[in-house]
């Protein structure tokens, strides 16, 4: 099985990454929603608030790569020739995966905080945030998970910068190069 990780900070395009992924029929595992599983199973919202303090909770529990540990049988049950995980927040994870998933790649997308802070205040979702500070804030959590470390050992880097069917081109590019597996 290839396994591809998929890191980069908020709003900066993982999710039409793994929209991509899924029309090429690669199954996405988005490591999101399992924190979105637990709040939902202690009855909160689903707010960065709330989900911020679950991943924060969950760490120092179980160690830095406790979501890439609950992640791993999610990943093995797709039993496809390639799978995307979406999501990964830090160095410890990536470590992981490397050493559970022989052929594992890692892609960053990279994208300024201004197009990302623009991208959230018209997106929607429940955690989402809308607020220049907000967006700092959460960027200096998931950093403090070490994305930063996680990113600059990517194999592969996507510059989401430009349109979104340019980004969307790049991608599906990218992920042609496993064609032979999908």
């Amino acid at each position: 099985m290839k396994v591809l990780g998929l890191v980069g900070l908020p709003a900066s395009g993982k999710g039409e990454c793994s929209a991509v992924a899924e029309e090429l029929g690669i199954p996405v595992v988005v490591m999101g929603d399992l924190i979105r599983r637990y709040a939902e199973e202690e009855g909160l919202p689903a707010t960065d608030q709330n989900l911020g303090t679950i991943a924060r909770r969950l760490r120092e529990e179980r160690g830095m790569a406790a979501l890439a540990e609950l992640t791993v049988p999610a990943v093995r049950e797709q039993n496809a020739p390639v799978v995307l995980i979406d999501g990964i927040r830090g160095d410890a994870e990536v470590e992981l995966f490397r050493k559970t998933f022989s052929d594992f790649t890692l892609i960053a997308i990279d994208c300024p905080f201004h197009i990302r802070l623009a991208r959230l205040r018209s997106r929607g979702r429940s955690d989402d945030m809308v607020h220049e500070g907000d967006l700092r804030s959460r960027d200096e959590r998931e950093c403090g998970f070490g994305l930063v470390n996680a990113m600059d050992g990517a194999d592969i880097r996507i510059d989401n910068t430009g349109s979104l069917e340019g980004c969307r081109a790049e991608i599906e590019k990218i992920l042609k190069t496993f064609g032979s597996m999908v």
